[in-house]
């Protein structure tokens, strides 16, 4: 299964563990999301993305969570745990230069408390799938 977007995934373990989310003010919550481009690594469009949707431009991968089939438009999601290396604030607005300059508005979501009804149907089973995958990988222990 050869992925064709990749997601930059963040966690937070300042209180419970939490995700990094946005609001897309068209589209309502997501994970950061792209497509990999010809010639680029899933982990290299990972780490774009995040500077692209997020304004995070210093951050590295730190381990490769796997591929999900999102059956959705022929999507194939790669998702990359990443360390941002900086300390991010609780919520914070990026304007992105997607769409003719949009604001994402960040936060960060508990997993007992994932905001599944502000979701698409796609995100809602992303976050599913990676809740699964990251307490199977130890990564949701409370500190």
């Amino acid at each position: 299964m050869l992925p064709n977007k990749a997601c930059p995934i963040i966690l937070s373990h300042s209180h419970l563990p939490r995700i990094l989310l946005f609001r897309h003010p068209l589209a309502g919550v997501q994970i950061v999301k792209g497509t990999i481009e010809t010639g680029e690594s899933a982990w290299q469009a990972a780490l774009r993305e995040l500077n692209e949707e997020a304004g995070i431009d210093c951050a590295t991968v730190s381990a490769d969570l796997g591929c999900w089939d999102a059956d959705h438009l022929a999507q194939v999601w790669s998702f990359h745990l990443c360390d941002p290396r900086i300390a991010l604030p609780e919520q914070w607005t990026y304007n992105t230069c997607d769409g003719g300059g949009l604001a994402f508005e960040f936060f960060w979501a508990p997993f007992d408390d994932l905001p599944y009804d502000q979701c698409h149907p796609v995100f809602c089973r992303a976050l599913r799938f990676l809740t699964v995958t990251l307490d199977a990988a130890g990564y949701l222990q409370r500190c």
